[in-house]
Parts: C-alpha cells; structure tokens; sequence
C-alpha cells in the first residue's frame, strides 16, 4: 500500500474542511498535531510518509503553542534531509517567520512595499520613524493574523509605548524573537485589500477583503459575509468568528500583480499560499505587505469565488503523493560490488 500523506498542523479548527475533503474521498493519509508531536534523528521517516504537508502556524503562540514554532525548524530539517518531499517546507516556513526578510526578499525582487524599518528593542521605534510617514504601524517579525500589531496616529504616541514597554511589553510588541517592523500605515482605497492565493507555486484566486479599520487579523476562513450581505454558510468557517463586520468578494487582479505573487512565492519556497496587497488611496500606489505560506482558504469557496479550493488542494496532494511513491519504486536500487 502507498505511504500516506502527512498533515503537520497546529491549530485543528482551520484544517476541518480540509479533513473532511480528505475523508470524503477515502485519501490514505495521518494526521501530525504539532503541540503532541515529538521525533528522534534515528527516525526514517521516508519509510513512514509520501510526503509531508506543513501547516504549522507563525501565530502558534497566540495560542500557548509557541513552543513549537522553533521546533518545528528542525523537524523540518530532518525530513529534508532525509529525502522526504515536504510541501511548504524549510525555506517556505523560515520565509513566513520573518516579516522583516519577507521585505529584503520583496525588495531584491524589485516589487513595492511600505516603507519600514527593522528595530529590536522598544526603545528604537520613536527614532525609527524619521523618514517615514504617519501613521505608522509597529509589527512582531513573527506575527500571524495580525497578533501585535499596533497603529499610531503621532510621534507622541509611539514615544509614550516605548517608555511604557520595558515594564508592561503588550504597549509595544516585539514578538518572540524581539524584532519588529516600525512601518508606514497605508490608507487603503476603497477601504479593501486583497489577497491572492498560489496553489503549486501558481495564482488558484483571489479576493476583495473590506475591512473596517478596526483589527488587523483578516483571516479569510473567519470571514463569514459576502460584500452583498449574504452570510455564508457557517459550517464551512474554520472557527466560529466573531461578527467583525469584515467581508470578502472575489477578484481578479491585473496580470501584473499575478505574475509578481508567483515570483514571490518560487523566491520564498512557496508551494501553497497567499499574498496580500494594498492600494494607497493617497497616490493609487500598489504595496504587497504580507506574505503567508500557512494559507487559510476562504470560508465556503462554492459561494464566494465558484470553486471549492480545498477540492483542488486535495487533487494536488493526491498527485503529488502518487509522484513521490512513482520515484521511489523506480528508484535504482544500490547493489555493493
């Protein structure tokens, strides 16, 4: 019998539509939950797995799971090393832990973002603003649905977090590595942004995300409304999302913006996931801000952008798992002269 596919995941409630799609079809697969997961280096788990699926979470410790975010590198690390296929695998994740690379990256790229700066202590934000428009945003380098992050309309703002930090650290969040992101705030047009999904490093779709203003965490699976008003169907989000007042339409982005999300995810190792992007309402200037390889689709896909993505996500895995078991019975095999 073929090897299973293995899903390695932190947080159960995002994974449920996937699950089910899995289940539906009778898929020969295991599930690894991160917070009970252990491994050994003697471990083979090419002799265990057709491939393993990476769905760890940056914002783990958001939910007292921050333990295994490091953890989870070297597992990572061993399975590669052991020749195992991983999907959004070692550079894929050290991509989504760092927002500050993700900037490096996007600017060897050539591709636009805002303006920011890369501080590591609270102490260093105030003077990191020269040069930078307000408001600003302070951001952890290792975020996830929009943990930590905080605006600030003026200088004096920022200058009383900081004082306030060393003693009381949620006035200004540095996150788990102690790095953050000091970046100009940009005033969305329309009041949306977008995000656009890759599935096999290639755009799958995209959707107009309005937001109100009022949080940062635009989660697409706890969006529960469509722009017209319609509620969606409440089984297919991931979790059972507060009424926001956040919701979400399908889109499609010119070809230019599709052409450079694809080459921000072959630069980062990307297999599965998203990219999202804003358009200043000052100038019309298009940002890309935040790049995710932990992709949560959007909450019932049918009514929002006509497809089920996690139908193709599955079709995808199922190929890829039958590709990795084609190469490994094919495998020459080494015989001792």
């Amino acid at each position: 019998m073929p090897l299973p596919i293995a899903i390695y995941y932190e947080q159960p409630n995002w994974f449920k539509p996937l699950f089910a799609e899995l289940d539906r079809r009778g898929t020969h697969y295991v599930r690894l939950f991160a917070p009970d997961h252990t491994w050994a280096p003697e471990d083979r788990p090419e002799d265990k797995y057709a491939l393993v699926f990476n769905r760890m979470s940056p914002s783990a410790w958001n939910r007292g799971h921050g333990d295994q975010i490091f953890y989870t590198l070297g597992f990572l690390e061993h399975l590669e090393a052991r020749g195992v296929r991983v999907l959004d695998g070692l550079a894929a994740y050290r991509s989504e832990l760092s927002k500050a690379g993700q900037l490096a990256l996007l600017e060897s790229l050539a591709l636009p973002y805002p303006k920011s700066r890369v501080i590591h202590r609270a102490t260093q934000a105030p003077a990191a603003t020269a040069g930078l428009r307000f408001p600003v945003v302070v951001k952890p380098n290792i975020g996830g649905s929009g943990a930590g992050v905080k605006r600030f309309d003026h200088i004096s703002q920022l200058e009383a977090a900081a004082q306030l930090a060393p003693a009381d650290p949620d006035a200004l969040a540095l996150g788990m590595d102690s790095t953050a992101l000091v970046q100009e705030f940009i005033p969305a047009e329309g009041a949306h942004i977008v995000r656009v999904e890759v599935l096999d490093g290639k755009y799958l779709y995209a959707i107009k995300v309005h937001i109100t203003g009022e949080t940062f965490d635009l989660c697409p699976a706890d969006i529960c409304r469509t722009s017209s008003g319609v509620d969606l169907n409440r089984a297919a989000c991931a979790i059972d999302a507060p009424r926001s007042g956040i919701t979400v339409e399908a889109y499609t982005p010119p070809p230019e913006v599709i052409a450079g999300v694809e080459k921000i995810m072959a630069a980062s190792g990307i297999d599965i996931g998203g990219v999202e992007y804003i358009t200043d309402s000052r100038d019309g200037r298009r940002y890309f801000y935040d790049i995710n390889a932990l992709s949560n689709f959007v909450a019932d896909g049918p009514n929002v952008i006509g497809f089920d993505p996690f139908a193709r996500l599955v079709d995808w895995l199922e190929a890829e798992a039958a590709r990795a078991h084609s190469s490994r019975v094919n495998a020459p095999v080494l015989t001792s002269a």
